[in-house]
C-alpha cells in the first residue's frame, strides 16, 4: 500500500510539473491577462485522457495500477479545473462577467472536442 501510494505521489509531482511548465510557457508566449496557460494544458490533458483512456482499453493491456497512476496520478495533477475556476471568478469578481463566463465555457467545449478528437485517434492509428 505504502509503494503504491508513493508511485501515485510520484506521477502527481510529475503531473504538477508539467502543467507548471506549459502553463508558464504558455503564458509567457501569449503575454495576455487572459489565462490562455491553464486553456491549453486543460485541453492538452483533456486529449491525452482520451488518448490514455482509449490505448489503455483498446490496445495495451494495461493494469488497473497503472492506469490509476496515470489517470488519477499523472492527469489528474496536470488538468487544472481548480485554476479555471479560480481564474474564471477573478474575473468575474472584476466585473468581466462575459470573460469569466466565456472562459468556463470555452475550456468545456473544447475539452469535450479534444477528449472525443484522442479517443478518435488511437482508434484510426
Amino acid at each position: 500500500m505504502i509503494e503504491r501510494l508513493l508511485y501515485l505521489g510520484i506521477a502527481g509531482a510529475l503531473g504538477t510539473l508539467a502543467r507548471y511548465g506549459l502553463s508558464g510557457l504558455v503564458q509567457r508566449y501569449v503575454g495576455s491577462a487572459f489565462p490562455w496557460g491553464t486553456f491549453v494544458v486543460n485541453v492538452v490533458g483533456c486529449f491525452l485522457f482520451g488518448a490514455i483512456w482509449s490505448l489503455s482499453n483498446e490496445r495495451l493491456a494495461l493494469s488497473g495500477e497503472a492506469k490509476i497512476l496515470i489517470l488519477t496520478g499523472f492527469m489528474g495533477a496536470f488538468t487544472t479545473f481548480s485554476t479555471l475556476i479560480a481564474d474564471s471568478s477573478i474575473l468575474m469578481a472584476d466585473s468581466q462577467w462575459i470573460q469569466g463566463l466565456g472562459n468556463i465555457l470555452m475550456h468545456s467545449v473544447v475539452g469535450i472536442v479534444a477528449f472525443f478528437v484522442g479517443l478518435a485517434i488511437i482508434r484510426v492509428v
